[in-house]
Protein backbone atom coordinates (compact mmCIF):
# COMPACT_ATOMS: atom_id res chain seq x y z
CA UNK A 1 0.00 0.00 0.00
CA UNK A 2 2.90 2.50 0.42
CA UNK A 3 4.33 2.06 -2.73
CA UNK A 4 1.03 2.61 -4.18
CA UNK A 5 0.45 6.31 -2.22
CA UNK A 6 4.44 6.73 -3.55
CA UNK A 7 3.68 6.40 -7.00
CA UNK A 8 0.27 8.07 -6.56
CA UNK A 9 1.92 11.03 -5.43
CA UNK A 10 3.96 10.81 -8.56
CA UNK A 11 1.05 11.37 -10.78
CA UNK A 12 2.34 14.48 -13.48
CA UNK A 13 -0.79 16.34 -13.43
CA UNK A 14 -0.23 18.62 -16.58
CA UNK A 15 0.55 18.33 -20.26
CA UNK A 16 3.07 20.81 -21.66
CA UNK A 17 -0.80 22.76 -23.16
CA UNK A 18 -2.12 22.72 -19.88
CA UNK A 19 -5.20 21.39 -21.08
CA UNK A 20 -4.54 17.17 -20.07
CA UNK A 21 -3.42 15.12 -17.32
CA UNK A 22 -0.10 12.99 -18.43
CA UNK A 23 -1.13 10.58 -16.03
CA UNK A 24 2.16 8.36 -14.97
CA UNK A 25 3.56 5.82 -12.76
CA UNK A 26 7.10 5.91 -11.71
CA UNK A 27 8.72 2.90 -14.09
CA UNK A 28 9.94 1.56 -10.84
CA UNK A 29 7.02 0.66 -9.49
CA UNK A 30 6.02 -3.13 -8.59
CA UNK A 31 4.98 -4.50 -11.80
CA UNK A 32 2.70 -6.39 -10.04
CA UNK A 33 0.75 -3.03 -9.05
CA UNK A 34 1.51 -1.35 -12.07
CA UNK A 35 -1.68 -0.08 -14.10
CA UNK A 36 -0.39 2.06 -16.36
CA UNK A 37 -0.47 -0.42 -19.55
CA UNK A 38 -4.40 -1.28 -18.98
CA UNK A 39 -5.26 1.96 -18.08
CA UNK A 40 -3.51 3.37 -21.68
CA UNK A 41 -5.36 1.12 -23.52
CA UNK A 42 -8.83 2.08 -21.60
CA UNK A 43 -7.87 5.90 -22.13
CA UNK A 44 -7.05 4.84 -26.08
CA UNK A 45 -10.73 4.24 -26.48
CA UNK A 46 -12.56 5.96 -28.96
CA UNK A 47 -16.11 6.81 -29.57
CA UNK A 48 -16.63 4.51 -32.86
CA UNK A 49 -15.68 1.79 -31.34
CA UNK A 50 -11.85 1.83 -31.82
CA UNK A 51 -9.95 -0.10 -29.00
CA UNK A 52 -12.84 -1.32 -27.61
CA UNK A 53 -11.41 -5.03 -27.24
CA UNK A 54 -8.07 -4.14 -25.67
CA UNK A 55 -9.84 -1.80 -23.20
CA UNK A 56 -12.26 -4.62 -22.22
CA UNK A 57 -9.75 -6.70 -21.50
CA UNK A 58 -7.67 -3.68 -19.65
CA UNK A 59 -10.94 -3.36 -17.94
CA UNK A 60 -10.70 -7.21 -16.05
CA UNK A 61 -7.16 -6.57 -14.85
CA UNK A 62 -8.15 -3.11 -13.27
CA UNK A 63 -11.00 -4.37 -12.01
CA UNK A 64 -9.31 -6.50 -9.89
CA UNK A 65 -6.78 -3.87 -8.64
CA UNK A 66 -6.03 -3.45 -4.70
CA UNK A 67 -8.60 -0.69 -3.50
CA UNK A 68 -5.42 1.24 -2.10
CA UNK A 69 -4.95 2.04 -6.41
CA UNK A 70 -8.01 3.82 -6.14
CA UNK A 71 -6.45 7.45 -6.36
CA UNK A 72 -4.40 6.32 -9.52
CA UNK A 73 -7.19 4.65 -11.56
CA UNK A 74 -9.57 7.39 -10.72
CA UNK A 75 -6.29 9.66 -12.01
CA UNK A 76 -6.38 8.73 -15.26
CA UNK A 77 -10.40 10.26 -15.92
CA UNK A 78 -7.58 13.58 -15.84
CA UNK A 79 -8.09 15.01 -19.18
CA UNK A 80 -10.05 12.37 -20.81
CA UNK A 81 -13.37 12.15 -22.94
CA UNK A 82 -16.18 11.47 -21.22
CA UNK A 83 -16.46 8.08 -23.21
CA UNK A 84 -12.93 7.48 -21.13
CA UNK A 85 -14.16 8.89 -17.99
CA UNK A 86 -17.07 6.65 -18.13
CA UNK A 87 -14.86 3.18 -18.78
CA UNK A 88 -12.79 4.27 -15.96
CA UNK A 89 -15.54 5.04 -13.40
CA UNK A 90 -16.85 1.75 -13.78
CA UNK A 91 -13.38 0.09 -13.43
CA UNK A 92 -12.97 2.59 -10.28
CA UNK A 93 -16.59 1.17 -8.86
CA UNK A 94 -15.96 -2.40 -9.01
CA UNK A 95 -12.31 -2.10 -7.52
CA UNK A 96 -14.52 0.04 -4.69
CA UNK A 97 -17.67 -2.91 -4.59
CA UNK A 98 -14.98 -5.51 -4.30
CA UNK A 99 -13.43 -4.16 -1.33
CA UNK A 100 -16.80 -3.24 0.17
CA UNK A 101 -17.77 -6.61 -0.43
CA UNK A 102 -14.79 -8.23 1.26
CA UNK A 103 -15.52 -6.10 4.30
CA UNK A 104 -12.56 -3.96 4.39
CA UNK A 105 -12.17 -0.12 3.99
CA UNK A 106 -12.09 2.36 1.67
CA UNK A 107 -8.34 4.18 1.45
CA UNK A 108 -10.67 7.71 2.84
CA UNK A 109 -7.71 9.28 3.82
CA UNK A 110 -5.80 9.02 0.00
CA UNK A 111 -8.95 9.53 -1.12
CA UNK A 112 -9.88 12.94 0.47
CA UNK A 113 -6.42 14.01 -0.93
CA UNK A 114 -7.30 13.11 -4.13
CA UNK A 115 -10.12 15.20 -3.36
CA UNK A 116 -8.59 18.17 -2.60
CA UNK A 117 -6.42 18.16 -5.27
CA UNK A 118 -8.27 20.49 -7.70
CA UNK A 119 -5.96 19.68 -10.50
CA UNK A 120 -7.62 16.47 -10.99
CA UNK A 121 -10.70 15.58 -13.25
CA UNK A 122 -13.93 17.49 -12.01
CA UNK A 123 -15.42 13.92 -12.72
CA UNK A 124 -13.05 12.14 -11.14
CA UNK A 125 -12.96 14.17 -7.78
CA UNK A 126 -17.02 13.81 -8.08
CA UNK A 127 -16.33 10.09 -7.89
CA UNK A 128 -13.63 10.63 -4.69
CA UNK A 129 -16.37 12.61 -3.31
CA UNK A 130 -18.68 9.55 -3.76
CA UNK A 131 -16.68 6.58 -2.84
CA UNK A 132 -15.31 8.91 0.45
CA UNK A 133 -19.07 9.26 1.48
CA UNK A 134 -19.78 5.98 1.18
CA UNK A 135 -17.36 4.32 3.23
CA UNK A 136 -17.59 7.59 6.19
CA UNK A 137 -21.31 8.68 6.54
CA UNK A 138 -20.04 12.19 8.33
CA UNK A 139 -17.85 12.95 5.23
CA UNK A 140 -20.42 14.75 3.50
CA UNK A 141 -21.11 17.37 7.04
CA UNK A 142 -17.99 17.71 7.20
CA UNK A 143 -16.41 18.53 3.64
CA UNK A 144 -19.21 20.09 1.45
CA UNK A 145 -19.01 23.45 3.44
CA UNK A 146 -15.52 23.73 1.89
CA UNK A 147 -16.13 23.13 -1.63
CA UNK A 148 -18.19 26.59 -2.06
CA UNK A 149 -15.37 27.70 -4.51
CA UNK A 150 -14.69 24.15 -6.13
CA UNK A 151 -14.07 24.32 -9.72
CA UNK A 152 -15.98 20.97 -9.99
CA UNK A 153 -19.70 22.12 -10.64
CA UNK A 154 -20.98 19.31 -9.42
CA UNK A 155 -19.14 19.61 -6.01
CA UNK A 156 -19.94 23.54 -5.71
CA UNK A 157 -23.51 22.90 -6.23
CA UNK A 158 -23.90 20.34 -3.40
CA UNK A 159 -22.09 23.36 -1.01
CA UNK A 160 -24.38 26.04 -2.76
CA UNK A 161 -27.38 23.87 -2.09
CA UNK A 162 -26.20 23.52 1.64
CA UNK A 163 -25.56 27.22 2.02
CA UNK A 164 -28.90 28.37 0.94
CA UNK A 165 -30.20 25.23 3.60
CA UNK A 166 -27.97 27.14 5.98
CA UNK A 167 -29.65 30.60 5.34
CA UNK A 168 -32.76 29.40 5.36
CA UNK A 169 -32.90 28.53 8.94
CA UNK A 170 -31.02 31.69 10.32
CA UNK A 171 -33.55 34.31 12.00
CA UNK A 172 -31.27 36.92 12.25
CA UNK A 173 -31.51 38.94 9.30
CA UNK A 174 -27.97 40.50 8.84
CA UNK A 175 -26.42 37.13 9.55
CA UNK A 176 -28.94 35.75 6.51
CA UNK A 177 -27.78 38.24 4.32
CA UNK A 178 -24.48 37.26 4.50
CA UNK A 179 -25.02 33.44 4.09
CA UNK A 180 -27.68 34.42 0.79
CA UNK A 181 -24.87 37.00 -0.33
CA UNK A 182 -21.95 33.94 0.22
CA UNK A 183 -24.24 31.55 -1.50
CA UNK A 184 -25.13 33.49 -4.50
CA UNK A 185 -21.32 34.88 -4.81
CA UNK A 186 -20.64 30.79 -5.01
CA UNK A 187 -23.19 29.88 -7.18
CA UNK A 188 -23.08 28.75 -11.15
CA UNK A 189 -26.31 27.15 -11.88
CA UNK A 190 -29.28 28.81 -13.02
CA UNK A 191 -31.39 28.24 -10.51
CA UNK A 192 -29.24 28.40 -7.69
CA UNK A 193 -28.35 31.99 -8.96
CA UNK A 194 -32.13 32.29 -9.04
CA UNK A 195 -33.35 31.36 -5.49
CA UNK A 196 -30.04 32.92 -3.56
CA UNK A 197 -31.28 36.68 -5.28
CA UNK A 198 -35.06 35.76 -4.98
CA UNK A 199 -33.90 35.04 -1.11
CA UNK A 200 -31.81 38.50 -1.02
CA UNK A 201 -34.51 40.47 -2.58
CA UNK A 202 -37.19 39.49 0.26
CA UNK A 203 -34.90 41.00 3.14
CA UNK A 204 -34.87 43.93 1.04
CA UNK A 205 -31.19 43.54 -0.43
CA UNK A 206 -30.25 44.17 -3.98
CA UNK A 207 -28.76 40.81 -5.91
CA UNK A 208 -26.77 42.12 -8.95
CA UNK A 209 -27.43 39.07 -11.38
CA UNK A 210 -26.09 41.20 -14.64
CA UNK A 211 -23.02 41.73 -12.78
CA UNK A 212 -22.41 38.60 -11.01
CA UNK A 213 -23.34 36.25 -14.24
CA UNK A 214 -21.09 38.67 -16.48
CA UNK A 215 -24.10 40.02 -19.09
CA UNK A 216 -22.93 42.80 -21.10
CA UNK A 217 -25.47 45.15 -20.45
CA UNK A 218 -24.09 48.82 -22.21
CA UNK A 219 -24.51 47.95 -26.36
CA UNK A 220 -24.61 50.48 -29.55
CA UNK A 221 -27.02 49.00 -31.55
CA UNK A 222 -27.99 50.14 -34.91
CA UNK A 223 -30.84 48.54 -37.73
CA UNK A 224 -32.76 47.64 -39.53
CA UNK A 225 -30.87 46.62 -42.46
CA UNK A 226 -33.23 44.21 -44.81
CA UNK A 227 -33.48 40.44 -44.08
CA UNK A 228 -36.71 40.09 -46.63
CA UNK A 229 -37.32 36.65 -47.78
CA UNK A 230 -34.07 36.10 -45.14
CA UNK A 231 -31.83 37.23 -47.98
CA UNK A 232 -29.85 39.60 -45.02
CA UNK A 233 -28.20 36.62 -43.29
CA UNK A 234 -25.74 36.35 -46.00
CA UNK A 235 -25.26 40.03 -46.70
CA UNK A 236 -22.21 42.02 -44.78
CA UNK A 237 -24.10 45.06 -44.26
CA UNK A 238 -21.03 47.68 -43.27
CA UNK A 239 -20.80 46.86 -39.89
CA UNK A 240 -19.13 43.53 -40.61
CA UNK A 241 -16.47 45.47 -42.50
CA UNK A 242 -15.87 47.87 -39.64
CA UNK A 243 -17.65 49.55 -36.92
CA UNK A 244 -17.73 53.40 -36.82
CA UNK A 245 -20.01 54.63 -34.78
CA UNK A 246 -20.36 57.95 -36.27
CA UNK A 247 -21.77 56.61 -39.59
CA UNK A 248 -24.94 56.72 -41.30
CA UNK A 249 -25.82 53.60 -43.36
CA UNK A 250 -28.64 53.05 -45.65
CA UNK A 251 -31.15 51.08 -43.87
CA UNK A 252 -34.39 49.03 -44.87
CA UNK A 253 -36.41 51.45 -45.33
CA UNK A 254 -34.64 54.96 -44.38
CA UNK A 255 -30.80 56.49 -43.26
CA UNK A 256 -30.04 54.75 -39.97
CA UNK A 257 -27.13 55.43 -37.61
CA UNK A 258 -26.02 53.20 -34.19
CA UNK A 259 -28.10 54.14 -30.80
CA UNK A 260 -26.54 53.50 -27.33
CA UNK A 261 -28.94 51.01 -25.14
CA UNK A 262 -28.76 50.44 -21.60
CA UNK A 263 -30.52 46.60 -20.85
CA UNK A 264 -31.62 46.92 -17.54
CA UNK A 265 -33.31 42.80 -17.86
CA UNK A 266 -31.97 40.83 -15.22
CA UNK A 267 -30.77 38.68 -17.31
CA UNK A 268 -28.83 41.31 -19.70
CA UNK A 269 -31.68 40.77 -22.74
CA UNK A 270 -32.12 43.72 -25.03
CA UNK A 271 -34.80 43.77 -26.69
CA UNK A 272 -34.71 44.93 -30.14
CA UNK A 273 -38.46 46.15 -30.72
CA UNK A 274 -37.67 48.31 -27.75
CA UNK A 275 -34.09 49.75 -28.94
CA UNK A 276 -35.73 50.02 -32.17
CA UNK A 277 -39.24 49.37 -33.00
CA UNK A 278 -40.25 46.84 -34.25
CA UNK A 279 -39.57 45.64 -37.82
CA UNK A 280 -39.72 42.27 -39.56
CA UNK A 281 -37.61 41.30 -42.37
CA UNK A 282 -34.50 42.76 -40.42
CA UNK A 283 -31.27 43.12 -39.51
CA UNK A 284 -29.98 45.00 -36.57
CA UNK A 285 -26.44 44.91 -35.09
CA UNK A 286 -25.12 45.44 -31.30
CA UNK A 287 -21.77 46.56 -30.88
CA UNK A 288 -19.54 46.90 -27.43
CA UNK A 289 -16.40 47.27 -26.43
CA UNK A 290 -14.54 45.07 -23.73
CA UNK A 291 -11.26 45.91 -21.30
CA UNK A 292 -9.41 42.91 -20.36
CA UNK A 293 -6.89 43.44 -17.67
CA UNK A 294 -4.85 40.55 -19.74
CA UNK A 295 -5.09 37.65 -22.24
CA UNK A 296 -7.15 35.16 -21.35
CA UNK A 297 -9.51 32.66 -22.73
CA UNK A 298 -13.23 33.42 -22.42
CA UNK A 299 -16.39 31.78 -23.21
CA UNK A 300 -18.56 33.51 -24.96
CA UNK A 301 -22.27 32.63 -24.08
CA UNK A 302 -25.04 34.11 -26.02
CA UNK A 303 -29.01 33.68 -26.49
CA UNK A 304 -31.52 34.72 -28.91
CA UNK A 305 -34.77 33.61 -29.98
CA UNK A 306 -33.67 34.91 -33.77
CA UNK A 307 -30.80 33.72 -36.25
CA UNK A 308 -27.84 34.91 -34.59
CA UNK A 309 -24.28 35.91 -35.59
CA UNK A 310 -21.17 36.68 -33.11
CA UNK A 311 -18.01 38.14 -34.05
CA UNK A 312 -14.96 38.71 -30.74
CA UNK A 313 -12.16 41.38 -32.18
CA UNK A 314 -13.23 40.21 -36.14
CA UNK A 315 -13.13 36.58 -35.59
CA UNK A 316 -16.29 34.98 -36.17
CA UNK A 317 -17.19 32.69 -32.92
CA UNK A 318 -20.74 31.17 -33.49
CA UNK A 319 -23.28 31.62 -36.71
CA UNK A 320 -26.80 29.96 -35.64
CA UNK A 321 -29.06 30.66 -38.31
CA UNK A 322 -32.30 29.71 -36.84
CA UNK A 323 -35.82 31.83 -35.83
CA UNK A 324 -37.95 31.55 -32.91
CA UNK A 325 -36.67 28.65 -31.53
CA UNK A 326 -36.73 30.02 -28.07
CA UNK A 327 -34.30 31.57 -25.71
CA UNK A 328 -32.50 30.57 -22.78
CA UNK A 329 -29.16 31.76 -20.71
CA UNK A 330 -26.05 30.25 -22.29
CA UNK A 331 -27.98 29.19 -25.63
CA UNK A 332 -25.03 29.09 -27.52
CA UNK A 333 -21.47 28.55 -25.72
CA UNK A 334 -18.45 29.50 -27.76
CA UNK A 335 -14.80 29.45 -27.19
CA UNK A 336 -12.55 32.29 -27.68
CA UNK A 337 -9.38 34.52 -26.67
CA UNK A 338 -9.38 38.27 -24.78
CA UNK A 339 -6.54 40.62 -25.35
CA UNK A 340 -5.00 42.48 -22.77
CA UNK A 341 -6.57 45.79 -23.59
CA UNK A 342 -9.63 46.86 -25.47
CA UNK A 343 -11.70 44.40 -27.78
CA UNK A 344 -14.40 44.33 -30.32
CA UNK A 345 -17.34 42.52 -29.99
CA UNK A 346 -20.28 42.56 -32.38
CA UNK A 347 -23.19 40.69 -32.86
CA UNK A 348 -25.72 40.16 -36.10
CA UNK A 349 -29.58 39.43 -34.95
CA UNK A 350 -32.05 38.43 -37.93
CA UNK A 351 -35.99 38.89 -37.31
CA UNK A 352 -37.98 37.05 -40.18
CA UNK A 353 -40.97 37.87 -41.27
CA UNK A 354 -43.10 34.97 -39.34
CA UNK A 355 -46.38 36.17 -38.45
CA UNK A 356 -47.62 34.26 -35.28
CA UNK A 357 -47.84 35.82 -32.05
CA UNK A 358 -44.88 33.84 -30.49
CA UNK A 359 -42.61 35.23 -33.81
CA UNK A 360 -42.29 38.52 -33.16
CA UNK A 361 -39.74 38.90 -30.44
CA UNK A 362 -36.09 40.50 -31.54
CA UNK A 363 -34.02 39.94 -28.73
CA UNK A 364 -30.69 38.53 -27.67
CA UNK A 365 -28.33 38.17 -24.55
CA UNK A 366 -24.79 38.00 -24.39
CA UNK A 367 -22.43 37.01 -21.37
CA UNK A 368 -18.77 36.67 -20.73
CA UNK A 369 -17.21 33.71 -18.23
CA UNK A 370 -15.23 31.30 -17.96
CA UNK A 371 -15.00 27.75 -18.49
CA UNK A 372 -17.15 27.31 -15.59
CA UNK A 373 -19.13 30.35 -15.17
CA UNK A 374 -17.60 32.78 -13.11
CA UNK A 375 -17.68 36.49 -14.84
CA UNK A 376 -15.17 37.71 -16.71
CA UNK A 377 -15.65 41.77 -16.94
CA UNK A 378 -14.88 44.66 -18.83
CA UNK A 379 -12.26 46.48 -16.38
CA UNK A 380 -14.70 49.52 -17.18
CA UNK A 381 -17.74 48.15 -15.62
CA UNK A 382 -19.25 50.68 -13.33
CA UNK A 383 -20.67 48.09 -11.06
CA UNK A 384 -19.20 46.57 -8.11
CA UNK A 385 -17.95 42.55 -9.05
CA UNK A 386 -20.16 40.60 -6.77
CA UNK A 387 -18.73 37.01 -9.08
CA UNK A 388 -16.55 34.45 -6.79
CA UNK A 389 -13.72 35.95 -9.11
CA UNK A 390 -9.91 34.78 -8.68
CA UNK A 391 -8.20 36.23 -5.64
CA UNK A 392 -11.61 37.11 -4.05
CA UNK A 393 -13.13 36.34 -0.70
CA UNK A 394 -16.08 35.16 0.48
CA UNK A 395 -18.15 37.50 2.93
CA UNK A 396 -17.25 36.91 6.80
Amino acid sequence: MQRLQFFAARIVCFAASGAALLWSVASAADPAHDLSPELAKIRAVQAKGEGNRDASLAMKKVSQADAAALPIIIAAMDGAEPLVENWIRAAAEAVAQKQVDAGKPLPVAQLELFLKDTRHSPRGRRLAFELIAQQDKTAPERLIPTLLNDPSLELRREAVAKALDDAAKISAQPTAVKMYQNALTAARDLDQIKAASAKLKDLGEKANVPTHMGFITTWHIVGPFDNVDDAGWDVAYPPEKGVDLTAKYAGQKEEIGWISHTSTDEFGIVDLTKALDKHKGAVAYAYTEFLSDKDQPADFRLGSINANKLWVNGKELTANHVYHAGIQVDQYNSKGELKAGKNTILIKVCQNEQKEMWAQDWKFQLRVCDAIGTAILSTDRPTVRTSALPGSTLLK
